[in-house]
């Protein structure tokens, strides 16, 4: 193991500089769960309780597992895991035995530093599922469809499997996935038996302190460029993009639909802004409202979200379809949502997009486009291929 993920004899107090690295240093697979936010950093490790798998919804069976900790001595207990796509999914969280910790990643100056290095003389087979061209060919039969008035949109996704000959060094991916978006949300948690989700995902879901709310929707993209004025370009003409901008402004009204119920104040402001990520430039509308009822609990709010029209479509039910139609694959945790909870309720939950599943020595990587009637195949065939780029950096592949 290199010098760079050794874990410090003595970990530095909280909110010291090097104390959000010494957790993201820490991370184990198989017995850790690790999430940082821009607001914190989250490492559990070992498992207490397991919110067991039932057709109840999930919120209330939260709450029983951590009020169940919470009577047995834990006085502070943290659900945390990932969430499936799919509503009859097995969700994957657990109530840590031992939860630690720190400022958020982007305010450690040792982020910056360099993470651990790509092993050059890494070997991996990859291979498309389904491939580009039938990839591109969904998304023309989708838009033919929206044209002849069927639905509005849909998001369609594609997967590249990667197989290592060696061991995968799980903790230098998530370590290189961290220092190269730390503003973003990084985690890595199991997903099922001998599985591990990993990703750093641009997109809160929600976010619930006390009696205030925030999501944060990003639909609309753009491919970032390494030429400062040609990166300029690309984000000034997807904030005038009439096809982005309608993409966007679906999943805004969506947003706002779901969670007005919920609000006694709900802002939402008229026109996007952009968010960045190291390859790609988002549309991105930031709601903030005060809840109606103060027992509503972050997971609550997620449900109710979950899924967008940003990761799912419109309608929702006839997405669903189309998707289960035209994706050769389970999509499993992909466009799920990951995050944490305490037993007041409060917690983020992230839209689980930037990601790959680990299992042996195979990766999944997921990445998805949203199409509506104004798509075009190749040019989404293409953003998703950028997508897939935050995570290949991870771990050294270059397409």
């Amino acid at each position: 193991m290199s010098a760079s993920l050794r874990v410090p004899a003595a970990p530095p107090p909280l909110d010291s500089p090097g104390a959000a690295t010494a957790l993201l240093e820490a991370y184990r697979p198989g017995t850790d769960r690790f999430l940082a936010t821009p607001r914190h950093t989250l490492l559990g490790s070992g498992t207490r309780a397991l919110v067991p798998h039932a057709s109840r919804p999930l919120a209330p069976r939260v709450q029983e597992v951590l009020d169940a900790a919470r009577r047995a001595g834990d006085p502070a207990p943290v659900v945390v895991g990932s969430v499936p796509f799919a509503p009859d999914g097995v969700a994957c969280l657990a109530v840590p035995e031992t939860v630690r910790w720190a400022t958020a990643l982007r305010a450690d100056p040792l982020i910056a530093l360099h993470g651990p290095a790509v092993g050059h003389g890494d070997e991996w087979r990859i291979r498309e599922v389904p491939s580009a061209e039938e990839y591109a060919e969904a998304v023309a039969a989708a838009v033919g469809r929206m044209r002849a008035g069927e639905f509005d949109k849909v998001v369609l996704a594609r997967t590249l499997e990667l197989t290592s000959a060696r061991d995968l060094d799980l903790p230098a991916m998530l370590s290189r996935l961290a220092r190269r978006d730390p503003d973003g949300y990084t985690f890595a948690v199991p997903s099922g038996p001998g599985r591990t989700l990993v990703g750093a995902s641009p997109e809160l879901l929600v976010h619930r302190r006390g009696t205030r709310l925030v999501a944060n929707p990003l639909a609309g993209s753009a491919q970032r460029s390494g030429d400062l004025a040609e990166d300029v370009r690309r984000a000034a003409a997807l904030l005038d993009s009439p096809k982005d901008l309608h993409e966007h402004a679906v999943v805004v009204d969506a947003i706002r639909e779901a969670l007005a119920p919920f609000c006694v104040r709900l802002d939402v402001p008229e026109r996007p802004t952009l968010v960045r990520t190291a390859a790609m430039w988002h549309l991105s509308t930031t709601l903030t409202g005060e809840l109606r009822d103060p027992s509503s609990t972050a997971l609550d709010l997620a449900s109710a979200l979950h899924p967008t029209p940003a990761v799912c479509g419109t309608p929702t039910d006839v997405a669903r379809q189309v998707i289960a139609d035209s994706e050769p694959f389970d999509r499993g945790a992909y466009t799920g949502m990951v995050g944490w909870q305490n037993a007041d309720g409060d917690g983020d939950w992230v839209v689980t997009i930037r990601c790959a599943e680990a299992e042996g020595r195979t990766l999944r990587l997921f990445a998805g486009a949203g199409v509506v009637a104004e798509s075009s195949p190749a040019a989404e065939t293409a953003e998703t291929g950028a997508k897939f780029r935050t995570f290949l950096s991870a771990v050294g592949v270059a397409l």
